[in-house]
C-alpha cells in the first residue's frame, strides 16, 4: 500500500449489485467490513475505526449487521423518485 500526504482516508463506501433479497447483500458488506479492519491494523485511518457506508433503504438492515457506520434511507424517508 502507497500513502499520499495529501489524502486522508475516513473510511469505504460499497453499492453492492441490487438483489429482491437483502440477504444477498452480506458478502459484498463483510468483505467490506473486512477490507476496513485490514486498513485500520495498518493505521491507515489514524486513530479512527474507519467509517462504513453501505447499505440504502432496501438492504440496510443487513449492511448494519456487517458493521456499517452509514446508511442511505432516501427512498424510506422521501419515497421513490417520479419517472422521468
Amino acid at each position: 500500500m502507497t500513502s499520499s500526504g495529501h489524502l486522508k482516508l475516513i473510511g469505504f463506501m460499497t453499492l453492492p449489485p441490487f438483489f429482491d433479497d437483502p440477504e444477498s447483500t452480506r458478502p459484498f458488506f463483510a468483505k467490506l467490513r473486512e477490507l476496513r479492519d485490514e486498513y485500520h491494523e495498518l493505521g491507515v485511518f489514524a486513530d479512527r475505526q474507519g467509517e462504513l457506508s453501505m447499505g440504502m433503504t432496501h438492504d440496510f438492515e443487513v449492511a448494519i449487521q456487517e458493521g456499517a457506520t452509514m446508511v442511505r434511507i432516501g427512498t424510506a424517508i422521501f419515497g421513490e423518485r417520479a419517472a422521468r
